[in-house]
């Protein structure tokens, strides 16, 4: 249970992250804060990143083996990485129409996913 627990927080943290990170950019886009000083567009993204942090703490307390989960901290990062390759490339998908996946992009998440192989071999 705390696996799953683990990922489902990973997987939010990992969504108000992309908002936090690129939320802005759409907005630009869709001309609503084009003119917003660079510090309220910093304090914008703060103010989603801080429900980012409040799902990736406890996700990570949760998760490691040392608190009783099931992970070590490198299988944690490596979950947590492809997590948010995974959450980034589907909101960029669906917001940013301009953005499309090349085989590169195929390529390089196949190389996560053998990371994630290799980080759980004994």
């Amino acid at each position: 249970m705390k696996a799953l627990w683990t990922v489902l927080l990973l997987i939010t943290s990992n969504i108000f992250m992309t908002f936090a990170w690129y939320g802005h950019l759409k907005l630009q886009e869709m001309k609503i804060s084009s003119n917003w000083p660079l510090i309220l567009v910093i304090i914008f993204s703060w103010a989603i990143a801080f429900f980012e942090y409040c799902a990736q703490v406890p996700a990570n307390r949760i998760g490691f083996n040392e608190n009783g989960g099931p992970f070590n901290i490198m299988q944690l990062k490596v979950i947590q990485e492809v997590i948010s390759l995974t959450v980034f490339t589907v909101v960029v998908t669906l917001l940013f129409k301009n953005q499309t996946l090349q085989w590169n992009h195929l390529a390089a998440f196949i190389c996560l996913i053998l990371a994630v192989f290799f980080v759980f071999m004994k």
